[in-house]
């Protein structure tokens, strides 16, 4: 059968060639060494399940309906076979269907002699369209009944109510049911009925000897296709997809939408990395993030714990958050467990802090993008693994291979709609389910994940597709002037179709805030970097939206007035940013903050404290709330403290004081928080980039793979066809010659073919030690090797003369 499969193959144009590899692309990886090793992989079992997997419903069926009509004798079957079991849809749609099965070779041979692909029935149910077997293979009994067809269908008329049920259970498929016993009497007793009256047999489970009551039932093939009487041997046929109704909405109103959500969904994801770097969470031993911690990080950015989650693993994944140890974040860190030390915490990467200088557009796809291709499914978190164990956020439990396959169907369901359409998640499903029926069995809960997570990051809104959502889907186009694939498909510093799709959906950033009476900064629209790290420093933020709004307070102007402002950089600051007056209130705040800060010096003595108001040094030494301090006065204007610095002014800030640390030299010393972060982590976008398959065959590409098959099996064949002679020296004396003579013959063959530049066969072994032949023009023989010139492959080869076993011209 191989043989003749690779005759098929090899009788097909490059033009149908390449359809077939572009369709079966697992064909060529790697590339095989000729036509022979081709039709081997294209009937092996892996490439048949792979190659059914993406075939629709309507086209499994027909190929059912080609396994069914196979002849016994021949295992044969036809076309016409084919459309008189596919009853109830027009012929050409059925012939459609048998031309899409032969192009992927499940199907060859000519139309009145159909061979099925035998790794079909491998990797397939073993009872096509849901029917049994054939009654004369199961019991002779049962196919005397079914060779009758009037007594067949008078004793299927007669079953009663009971057993009918079971009947038409195990028409629609499978067709094996358990006998039912004891307790049970409501089931076993009209199983038991039917098994007597001969239309179910009794079989035994696969290496387990049948009972004798039997355990297991099956329905006969031909009992099978009576009761399918109205819709037809292969059940009901559809061989148009499901098209889901939906409902229609506004385009404009979905990009809008989607936006918003959008702009929600990076602010979420920089607050949880904020709270993270404030407060890091500990690793558990197992891996991934507790529920406590969860929970914390949720409500600090106003989620619920399963927005949370999906979040938390969409940073992960994106680079932005990764793993640190305690000993190597930098200082010390406040986090313990219950059951003992931490050694890894969860830190924002150095990636933060370049992914929040970027526009929010260009955040947003940098998420969109993780979680398109990231291999964990973040719906799992909160529930229960298989040893009933909660699986948790960011732990190994939530890891899924075809979570990104998975995404990308149930999006490329919605792209595919018109623009607007907002289906319900039963019809998503349902298409998938026609789509690839075999992809999509025990996949719609991580459809339903996919679903879940579009609206959320606003890759959906309102139930359909965004615009720049269609754009983020989009593959690049295939570059012809690029066939070997050597420039990458997309620059990484240039932006996306999507990232400007998104930024003329979102409100401009503005470089401006608008201060109020009360000391409420609104910023009427995403601040630009510069002016959200200002605000970081010199405010509170209170509220997130479309217009953020902030506050200043007294420890938020000394927190700026710490990290090196002075008064008048911040009146400047105000002034320069505030499109309103800047409130008096406000400049009388910076003003008396400034008075106060630095008026107290801190140093190490442990530590002490010195003023130049004498009175102020007074206050602070008689104050009893700095009793812990331990402060003791050295001269009128210093106190010294054996706590060291750092607590020393806490304390003195907590009793309302605004002390300023000092170097040696008496300066003020600038105290900006320290920033952790952990150790830069690869996103998985640029994993997923650096780990790509093969490129994708079109255009000269897949011509020149085409080309190297059809040159590998010349090669092959031509070898095949070798002299007697050659072949007999490649492992074999030649009767009559000794091993010396043969060697000496062949140098006189070749060098009459270097003289008469003729072509001569030459049986040689290689590096390898495996024998081989090859037809070639010699060029030159010297120095102790031959060199020749192989027309076929234009390429010159070199032969070390001690390796050559026999050379035969081309015409003996």
């Amino acid at each position: 059968m191989a043989t003749t499969f690779a005759d098929q193959l090899r009788s097909l144009t490059d033009e149908a060639l390449g359809a077939l590899i572009q369709l079966r692309p697992d064909l060529v990886v790697p590339v095989p060494a000729d036509v022979t090793a081709l039709a081997v992989r294209a009937q092996s079992r892996g490439s048949v399940a792979r190659c059914l997997d993406g075939l629709d419903e309507f086209t499994l069926q027909i190929l059912d309906a080609a396994r069914l009509s196979r002849s016994p004798e021949t295992a044969l079957t036809s076309v016409g076979a084919i459309l008189e079991l596919a009853t109830g849809v027009a012929a050409d749609d059925v012939r459609v269907a048998i031309d899409r099965l032969r192009v992927r070779f499940l199907l060859h041979g000519p139309e009145d002699a159909l061979e099925v692909t035998g790794a079909v029935d491998e990797v397939t149910s073993p009872y096509p369209a849901g029917l049994g077997r054939p009654a004369d293979f199961l019991d002779p009994r049962a196919a005397a009944l079914c060779a009758d067809r009037a007594k067949l269908r008078r004793t299927v008329l007669a079953a009663p109510p009971g057993a009918r049920a079971v009947l038409d259970r195990l028409a629609a498929g499978p067709p094996v049911g358990a006998l039912g016993r004891g307790s049970v009497a409501e089931v076993a007793e009209p199983v038991r009925w039917l098994v007597e009256q001969h239309i179910l047999v009794p079989i035994s489970e696969a290496g387990r000897a049948p009972r004798p009551d039997g355990e297991l039932v099956e329905l006969p093939r031909e009992v099978g296709m009576l009761l399918r009487r109205e819709t037809g041997p292969l059940g009901p046929l559809r061989p148009f997809p499901p098209l889901p109704e939906g409902t229609s909405r506004d385009p404009k109103s979905v990009d809008s939408a989607g936006a918003g959500q959008a702009m929600e969904a990076v602010r979420s994801a920089d607050a949880l990395l904020e709270a993270l770097a404030a407060e890091p969470a500990p690793v558990l031993r197992a891996g991934g993030l507790g529920v406590r911690d969860l929970k914390r990080l949720a409500r600090t950015a106003g989620l619920d714990e399963a927005g949370a989650a999906l979040l938390l693993e969409i940073t992960h994944a994106a680079g932005l958050l990764g793993e640190s140890d305690v000993a190597g974040s930098g200082r010390s860190v406040t986090v313990s467990r219950a059951t003992g030390p931490v050694d890894e915490i969860f830190l924002p990467t150095g990636a933060y802090d370049l992914w929040r200088a970027l526009s929010i557009a260009q955040r947003w796809t940098a998420l969109a993008r993780a979680w398109l291709m990231m291999t964990r499914q973040p719906g799992l978190v909160g529930q229960r693994d298989e040893r009933d164990r909660p699986i948790n956020a960011l732990a190994p439990d939530a890891e899924r291979a075809g979570a990104p396959q998975a995404r990308r169907e149930a999006l490329l369901v919605l792209a595919d709609l018109e623009a607007g359409t907002a289906p319900a998640v039963d019809e998503v499903l349902g298409l998938l389910a026609w789509q690839s029926p075999r992809r999509s069995r025990g996949r719609e809960a991580a459809h339903r994940d996919a679903l879940s997570g579009a609206a959320q990051l606003g890759v959906t809104a309102l139930g359909a597709i965004t615009s720049y959502g269609r754009l983020l889907l989009e593959d690049p186009d295939i570059d012809d002037s690029d066939p070997l694939g050597v420039r990458p498909a997309v620059s990484a510093e240039a932006p996306g179709d999507a990232v400007r799709s998104l930024d003329a959906l979102l409100p401009a950033p503005v470089d401006h805030v608008l201060v109020q009476a009360d000391l409420s900064v609104v910023v009427p629209g995403p601040p630009e970097p510069e002016l959200a790290a200002e605000l970081d420093v010199v405010a509170e933020p209170e509220s997130a939206g479309g217009a953020s709004v902030f506050r200043v307070t007294t420890a938020s102007v000394r927190r700026a007035l710490d990290v090196g402002y002075t008064a008048a950089d911040l009146h400047a600051l105000f002034r320069r940013r505030s499109r309103t007056p800047v409130p008096q209130t406000l400049t009388y705040m910076i003003d008396d903050a400034a008075r106060k800060h630095g008026g107290l010096r801190a140093g190490s003595a442990g530590s002490y404290l010195r003023s130049d108001d004498e009175a102020l040094i007074a206050e602070v030494l008689a104050d009893k709330r700095l009793g812990a301090l331990g402060l003791r006065q050295i001269a009128p204007t210093v106190l010294v403290s054996p706590l060291q610095v750092a607590r020393l002014l806490g304390g003195l800030r907590d009793a309302g004081f605004a002390p300023v640390a000092e170097d040696a030299g008496g300066s003020a010393v600038l105290s900006r928080p320290k920033v952790r972060r952990a150790p830069t982590r690869t996103s998985v976008a640029a994993r997923a980039a650096d780990q790509a398959g093969p490129p994708t065959l079109a255009g000269p590409r897949l011509a020149g793979v085409v080309e190297q098959i059809r040159r590998g099996d010349i090669a092959t064949r031509a070898a095949r066809r070798a002299p007697v002679g050659v072949r007999a020296a490649n492992g074999q004396g030649v009767r009559g010659l000794t091993p010396v003579q043969q060697h000496g013959q062949a140098m006189a063959v070749l060098q009459q073919a270097v003289r008469e530049k003729a072509r001569v066969w030459v049986g040689y072994v290689d590096s390898h030690g495996a024998t081989l032949s090859r037809l070639v023009k010699p060029v030159s023989l010297s120095a102790g090797y031959l060199r020749a010139e192989d027309e076929r492959t234009e390429t010159l080869h070199t032969f070390a003369l001690h390796r050559i076993t026999a050379a035969v011209p081309e015409d003996e």
